[in-house]
């Protein structure tokens, strides 16, 4: 029994000491919580941290095009090591076809961070859609206008506000709708519709279809066509032959068929293929510049593809407004047959043949 007393009294003096510890420990003013210091001697930071290097080599944007990006994120902070470190690992992992296992080596961070910062950052790009990817003012259109005519030498063009096309994003598909994204070229993908001006800046972007949907269907079920939003009425904009020409719901100007009738035909066809080149060229550009998204299947989930898509399309608005630019690589691309006008839609076959007598004058400078 004395031995049992000898227990119960040193428990009892333990929970009293624990008990004096706990109260002492709450009369004690707390120390601020202490976050992870940032290695800025890692290579890949150590290049932005330097203020002078050529970003470009990491990253895929110069230093101006990040400092704009920034100024539209905001910069405010009240806790971590601040956004523009989580942007900076965003751009990396756009930019470099890599894990979150190698980007989380790369910057020297747990990898379950690199995951929670890249989709963090994708969500607040994305967001700036509508800001940065806008259609242009009613006074800025004659201006975009008369840049088209310039482009295609022939005032027939001068109602030209812009250039439409469509282009295919690698995926790995679900294992059950696979057959659904496998596209005319032989390989899975996503659709991204898009309209640019004069200098290839998008106007417009509709992504999400998989890559088995004509370029017709794009856009029949697009804002563009439904919601009559884009070009407004008087305007047009230029397509391939894969999409059909018409004057309702949208005026859409696309080329004569091959073989072309007569010289008229050919004359307009060259023409038109001069100034709707300029959405080619944007997209050339949008695929120099980020490689690992267009030319190698991205390694994430397939819903969360569309979201990676138009972080890229603001991140080339942003970069061709502060003169950031990659000249595009050489990309062959085949012909396509035209597609029948949607039910209710109204050809624009009088309106094209009107362009065409337009264009068929001698070269002078009309503009």
């Amino acid at each position: 029994m004395g031995y049992v007393h000898s227990m119960l009294k040193l428990y009892r003096l333990r929970r009293q000491r624990r008990i004096l510890q706990i109260l002492a420990e709450h009369e004690r003013p707390r120390s601020p919580r202490k976050y992870c210091q940032i290695n800025a001697t890692v290579p890949v930071l150590a290049l932005y941290f330097d203020g002078h290097s050529d970003m470009r080599v990491d990253y895929r944007l110069s230093r101006v095009s990040f400092n704009a990006l920034m100024d539209l994120l905001g910069r405010e902070c009240d806790h971590g090591w601040g956004p523009e470190i989580d942007t900076l690992i965003f751009l990396f992992w756009l930019a470099t076809p890599s894990s979150y296992r190698v980007v989380a080596r790369a910057f020297a961070m747990p990898r379950a961070t690199i995951h929670r910062v890249v989709h963090r950052v994708s969500g607040k790009i994305a967001a700036l859609l509508y800001r940065v990817v806008r259609h242009p003012t009613a006074e800025e259109l004659p201006r975009l206008g008369g840049s088209f005519a310039r482009l295609a030498r022939s005032a027939a063009f001068n109602r030209v506000v812009g250039a439409i096309d469509g282009c295919h994003v690698r995926v790995k598909p679900p294992a059950q709708d696979a057959a659904c994204y496998f596209n005319r070229k032989l390989f899975y993908s996503i659709q991204l519709q898009a309209i640019c001006d004069n200098v290839g800046k998008f106007l417009d972007v509709f992504v999400g279809y998989c890559g088995s949907v004509h370029d017709a269907r794009v856009l029949r079920n697009s804002p563009i066509y439904y919601q009559q939003s884009y070009p407004p009425p008087g305007y047009s904009i230029l397509g391939d032959g894969g999409y059909p020409c018409l004057s309702q719901p949208i005026s859409l100007i696309t080329p004569f068929r091959q073989p072309v009738r007569n010289h008229l035909q050919a004359r307009f066809n060259n023409s038109l293929s001069k100034v709707r080149s300029i959405v080619e060229r944007s997209f050339g550009m949008l695929k120099t510049r980020w490689r690992s998204i267009f030319f190698k299947a991205l390694e994430v989930d397939v819903t969360y593809v569309p979201e990676v898509i138009v972080c890229c399309t603001v991140l080339h608005n942003i970069c061709m407004s502060n003169e950031d630019l990659l000249e595009p690589d050489a990309d062959v691309r085949r012909a396509r047959r035209p597609a029948p006008a949607p039910p209710g839609a109204v050809s624009g076959a009088e309106q094209r043949q009107r362009m065409a007598m337009a264009c068929y004058v001698p070269d002078h400078d009309y503009i």
